[in-house]
């Protein structure tokens, strides 16, 4: 029995050593920037292990999702464009129902910002990279309830930025004297004594491009889902893309 409890106490000092030995190892990290350059040569060893997962994502990425029969730009109008009509629709039709199952409410209309789109849709084919070059971000879905007055503010946010920021849901028309003439919501005038349901990003929800009326927000409401993948969704379903410049958002002549 001594024999034994003597092979213990030598197993538990053992352990101990080597616990602290591992923790002493553990206690420091150091890392080096390594400059990619023409001096690195490619290792055949890495390229092997990575190359089945590489391929696995391109397959994923380049699957042939939709079709679009021209090309889709952010630039193609002075008050609205053929990408933010697309992005903003796309948001209104992906995210109203996950909204009602969790609320009982709809979502009224939509607002996005024109410098969250980083590429043009080419016309042809379509996939699922092509929701990750034109959404790089994570940004996610939020709504936002703002009453009459904010929606006023973020009305006049829109005329005087100076860029189509990706509307859906909303309509304004300016006169010759860039004076707001109407503002309609889902096809009704604004009402003062209302609020409304605003689906947006959460980037902009925190006050990015300077859209600082949101922080009026009556309330705001996460739905878990990124203004990405709601691209990637629409894409599955439809088979043609071809949003155009329309009258959500123009100046009279």
């Amino acid at each position: 029995m001594r024999l034994k409890i003597k092979h213990f106490v030598a197993f538990l000092t053992l352990v101990f050593v080597f616990a602290c030995q591992d923790a002493a190892h553990n206690a420091k990290i150091e890392g080096r920037q390594i400059e990619i350059g023409t001096s690195i040569r490619p290792s055949d060893s890495v390229d092997s292990f990575v190359s089945p997962y590489r391929k696995r994502i391109d397959a994923v990425l380049d699957s042939v999702l939709a079709y679009s029969p021209a090309t889709i730009s952010k630039s193609d109008g002075p008050y609205n464009s053929s990408a933010g009509n697309l992005l903003a629709d796309i948001v209104l039709a992906e995210a109203q129902p996950i909204f009602r199952s969790r609320t009982g409410e709809s979502i009224d209309f939509v607002l996005l910002n024109h410098g969250g789109i980083r590429s043009i849709i080419s016309k042809g084919p379509v996939t699922a990279r092509s929701a990750y070059e034109v959404m790089p971000f994570e940004n996610s879905i939020v709504v936002a309830q703002l009453n009459g007055e904010t929606v006023k503010k973020l009305v006049l946010y829109l005329r005087d930025y100076g860029r189509p920021h990706p509307i859906s849901g909303l309509q304004v028309i300016l006169d010759q004297e860039n004076k707001i003439q109407s503002i309609r919501i889902q096809g009704r005038p604004l009402d003062n004594d209302r609020s409304y349901n605003v689906a947006t990003s959460d980037y902009l929800l925190n006050g990015g491009d300077n859209m600082v009326f949101f922080k009026d927000a009556e309330h705001s409401t996460l739905i878990d889902y990124k203004v990405r993948n709601a691209m990637i969704d629409y894409f599955k379903k439809v088979d043609t893309i071809a949003p155009v410049v329309d009258d959500r958002f123009y100046k009279l002549e």
